[in-house]
């Protein structure tokens, strides 16, 4: 994964999300935020709806402006044509929204009459889609984060448990050679002093 040069990102962007800091609690239910703020038809609005909205509720604002961009340039003409098509189903709207229709002056000027009606099933669309999604993205989130934030303490802690072995351990003492005369060993002899013949 981290040699692929598509998932690379994705991989370096997870674990940064990993070492955001927080109760995972809070972290899940500001990502949740983000996912359901996300599917609403206000693309470009998603981050100042979704920070304040976290900061309101006291959850993590990053997690919520990480998740919103989980609806993107890439992304929204997939999820809105979703959303639109649950939530004209749900409005009863019967003759739903089609590029093909948006060939004329005429029809962008009858689109644009029926713009309110769009927006509102993409609204009860992206609601009905979104809470289910935002559950399920904050119980994965939480799980996820719960079990790295675990498995850190257990580290921290064997880290710290040899550090305290270490110290624990005495110190080795270096051995001085002795100048002391070893008493078993026979006195060593004064020289003979030889005589002074004049």
């Amino acid at each position: 994964m981290k040699d692929n040069w598509f998932l690379s990102p994705l991989y370096k962007a997870y674990k940064r999300f990993l070492k955001i800091r927080g109760q995972p609690r809070e972290i899940a239910l500001g990502f949740s935020l983000g996912l359901f703020v996300g599917m609403t038809p206000f693309i470009g609005l998603h981050t100042v709806i979704a920070v304040p909205l976290a900061a309101l509720f006291k959850w993590n604002k990053i997690s919520a402006a990480i998740s919103v961009w989980f609806t993107n340039a890439a992304t929204a003409p997939v999820i809105y044509s979703i959303t639109y098509l649950v939530g004209a189903r749900i409005m009863g709207i019967q003759k739903g929204f089609s590029w093909a229709d948006f060939n004329s002056f005429s029809s962008a000027y009858h689109l644009i009459l029926k713009a309110p009606e769009i927006v509102w099933a993409m609204i009860v669309g992206g609601v009905v889609l979104g809470l289910p999604l935002a559950i399920a993205g904050y119980y994965v989130i939480f799980i996820v984060l719960q079990r790295y934030q675990e498995d850190i303490k257990i580290k921290l802690e064997k880290s710290k448990q040899k550090l305290a072995q270490r110290r624990k351990r005495p110190k080795k003492k270096k051995r001085h050679r002795s100048t002391m005369v070893n008493p078993a060993s026979p006195p060593i002899a004064d020289p003979p002093k030889g005589r002074h013949i004049d």
